[in-house]
């Protein structure tokens, strides 16, 4: 079966890192609209416009510490726990691929 033959909303397989997760597309949008409202309130300042190609440390200004935060509040925003274990530099590269990693990388509840 090819990735165009899949229906709409199925979860897509996404390289993260050095692993291959599979990727809940909607999660994936809520998870970037969550990064892009939590970012302003973990950085502490207003930011001009960013998209989801936005480099995270060196055009939004994230640290290391603001990037913990910004997990732990995503997942108070999303309501989910997120398995940062094998999370990659890579992963952190942009708004976008924090956002990927995330929504390949949610918990399942018992």
């Amino acid at each position: 079966m090819t990735d165009s033959a899949l229906p709409e909303n199925a979860p897509a397989a996404t390289t993260v890192g050095t692993a291959t997760a599979v990727v809940d597309p909607e999660l994936r949008g809520r998870a970037l609209d969550g990064i892009l409202l939590l970012l302003p309130q973990v950085l502490k300042r207003e930011l001009p416009e960013i998209g989801e190609n936005a480099c995270l440390f060196d055009e939004v200004g994230l640290t290391s510490a603001a990037t913990l935060e910004l997990i732990l509040e995503l997942e108070d925003h999303l309501d989910v726990q997120i398995d940062v274990e094998g999370i990659d530099p890579e992963d952190l590269r942009s708004v976008g691929t924090l956002a990927g990693f995330v929504a390949g990388h949610v918990i399942a509840e018992d």
